[in-house]
């Protein structure tokens, strides 16, 4: 690998990190981003001089969420542990620890798939029991979120405990149950909101609440694994102080203490074996060292606790026989094709890693062909932790690979697959499952923003025959009592609340009407962008191609793509309806605002003499220029004193240099 890939692989993990530990999502499966991992090791330990401190290896993961309120700076500091993937590794480090210390032994514990918290206790004057005085979430391990008043609703997390120690920190991971996951998402799914990925997003997304009350409804768990700092009783041996805590009622991460190779391996087998009857994740096995004195002479980094690694299983992989294929069709009209399936013995769900699974997306006919299946087969299904379930291979095949038919599931029109394209779709505008899922996104956060108005509504309404396009909402209040005694948005107080959201989206920016529109390529951010070059959607309906074009970041395939949506007469009835309905169709203008800097891009630098760089940036945005970084689609860097890196990087990249003077020259 050379410093070029190595950088690469450096970004790559770092958009991964951020997306598990600060967005609460992720991309790929944890075993492939184990193998990133492992390369970038193993690239470091080649050339240990590209090393640096902001490498991923040298970093813990999270950083220190903002928005849950005060800091906390950890007295130990919450560090990760290194992971093994294999069991010879595992025995190879047993013989490292056994060559030193020949009477060591070992925890070895399940490793709850959650997030670490760290909790206080002091003394209680004048008794032997203990108070919880903070509970923190681990942060970049240095520094996290006091979330004491959440903790205080979980039931697993003692408010008090019967111990006559001084002070006592205890570290734990919140957790929680496939049950209450389950549960959260059939609520959700009902409201029409968006669902929880896995249970470990939804654990943390509940612990970092601003309200405690959401917290206690949703019922986390808590296992505590580890005594962070104590009298020393507790910090001589690690399962020791485990059982001192669970006879004082503290629910302690299941744990066995081994001594031999042999004891060490059954019992990750035996962790193994039982992942599909636990109620909760699991993503990987903890070996501890029982002598906590022992620790500190196996350090493994800044990063890393010393004296323990975590075993991590590969991903687990069962048989199944595909029973159907079933088919639906996306807002876009896409056909998305999935399997359905069952054990091989029986008509029930396959079970992986803690769930039952009896689905999995087979994307398009491309990949049907590349795994080559079809209904009958018998295949092998696999899934890393709590991703998506995948196909893995066909291990039998019973008949022909599966073809997705020439017509439309659900309306039965014709589908076209188009040129260098994988996706087949339905063009049918009309088709009911399109339109289910047209009209839901019209109305979602990021487009109209109608709330409580989610697809489980949508889809009754259409169903019933009320909405046969997103302007049709609008009408919905004409219905208003007819819906009532149907039940089909609730009784008067929801029905009356939901028809009150859809009046007050007519206000709305028309940014958000042409978001809600759906045309291909056109998201939040562009139509932000597009709608900055016009006064009113109706002007947008009449631009050419070559009007499109002058705009930043609309290309050819976009412009084309928005001329054609308007020049669709379907399209442009839903558009008059709207219109006529009173939604909003004009752009609010700003005091003062022009297009003298229209399809111009801007970065301010350094101290400039007269204005600070934030007033240069808004007149800047109110002149129809845009604020970007420095790159090749940059036009103009207006440079102050002590301009620094970017000065030299524009300069190398031949972007014109601009004074204050210059600036104020071009507002004229």
């Amino acid at each position: 690998m050379n410093k070029k890939e190595y950088n690469h692989l450096k970004k790559t993990i770092d958009y991964h990190m951020d997306l598990y530990y600060n967005q609460n999502a992720k991309e790929i499966i944890d075993y492939e981003y184990d193998q990133l991992m492992l390369q970038l090791k193993a690239a470091e330990k080649e050339h240990p001089e590209w090393v640096t401190k902001d490498s991923p290896t040298q970093k813990i993961g999270e950083t220190i969420k903002r928005e849950a309120g005060v800091k906390v700076t950890h007295n130990v500091p919450m560090l990760s542990i290194e992971d093994v993937f294999t069991k010879e590794d595992v025995i190879s480090w047993v013989n490292k620890v056994h060559a030193v210390h020949p009477g060591c032994k070992f925890s070895v514990e399940t490793k709850i798939d959650g997030l670490s918290i760290s909790l206080r206790y002091r003394n209680i004057q004048n008794t032997e029991k203990m108070e919880l005085t903070i509970a923190a979430t681990r942060g970049d391990g240095l520094i996290g979120d006091d979330v004491t008043v959440n903790a205080m609703v979980i039931p697993d997390v003692l408010k008090t405990i019967e111990l006559p120690y001084d002070y006592l920190e205890l570290r734990g991971e919140v957790y929680m149950s496939h049950k209450d996951f389950d549960k959260i998402n059939e609520k959700l799914e009902d409201m029409g909101k968006k669902l929880f990925d896995n249970p470990r997003n939804c654990a943390v997304g509940t612990l970092m609440q601003l309200d405690p009350a959401i917290t206690k409804e949703r019922g986390l768990k808590l296992f505590v694994f580890n005594v962070q700092d104590g009298p020393r009783e507790l910090m001589q041996n690690h399962t020791v102080a485990l059982e001192k805590l669970a006879s004082k009622g503290v629910l302690v991460v299941p744990y066995k203490l081994c001594t031999t190779d042999d004891e060490i391996l059954t019992e990750i087998d035996n962790i193994g074996e039982s992942r599909g009857d636990l109620d909760y994740d699991i993503d990987g096995v903890v070996i501890k060292i029982e002598q906590v004195d022992y620790r500190e002479d196996f350090p493994a980094g800044s990063k890393y606790s010393a004296g323990q690694i975590a075993y991590k299983y590969p991903p687990e992989e069962k048989e199944a026989v595909i029973r159907n294929i079933e088919l639906n069709v996306g807002r876009t009209g896409k056909i998305s094709p999935t399997a359905i399936f069952t054990a091989p013995d029986s008509d029930k769900p396959i079970r992986l890693c803690g769930t039952n699974v009896s689905r999995a997306t087979l994307h398009n006919q491309d990949v049907i062909n590349q795994l080559g299946v079809g209904i009958g087969d018998t295949v092998i299904v696999y899934k890393s932790g709590d991703i998506i379930p995948k196909i893995k291979a066909v291990l039998k095949h019973e008949g022909e690979v599966y073809e997705i038919p020439n017509t439309c599931p659900v309306c039965r029109q014709p589908v076209v697959r188009e040129d260098n394209a994988a996706d087949i779709k339905c063009v049918n505008p009309f088709c009911p499952q399109q339109l289910i899922r047209t009209v839901s996104y019209f109305t979602s956060r990021d487009a109209m923003n109608i709330k409580s108005f989610g697809e489980t509504y949508v889809r009754a309404l259409v169903e019933e025959g009320y909405i046969h396009d997103y302007s049709d909402i609008y009408s919905l209040k004409d219905s208003r009592n007819e819906l009532v005694v149907k039940g089909i948005m609730g009784k008067d107080k929801n029905t009356d609340k939901i028809l009150k959201a859809i009046e007050d989206s007519k206000e709305n920016d028309p940014v958000k009407l042409l978001t809600g529109l759906g045309i291909q390529n056109v998201g939040k951010a562009s139509a932000k962008e597009i709608m900055k070059s016009f006064n009113n959607v109706m002007e947008l309906v009449k631009a050419t191609e070559e009007e499109l074009l002058t705009i930043q970041d609309v290309g050819g395939i976009t412009a084309k793509t928005i001329v054609n949506f308007f020049r669709n007469p379907n399209n442009i009835k839903i558009i008059e309806k709207l219109k006529d309905a009173g939604v909003n169709m004009a752009t609010k203008v700003a005091e003062g605002a022009t297009r003298k800097l229209g399809g111009m891009t801007f970065c301010v630098t350094g101290t400039l003499p007269t204005m600070g760089r934030k007033e240069a940036e808004n007149l800047i945005e109110l002149n129809g220029g845009k604020i970007i970084g420095i790159s090749k689609k940059l036009n103009y860097l207006i440079a102050g004193e002590a301009a620094g890196t970017k000065l030299d990087k524009a300069k190398s990249l031949g972007i014109t240099i601009i004074s204050e003077d210059d600036f104020l020259e071009m507002l004229k």
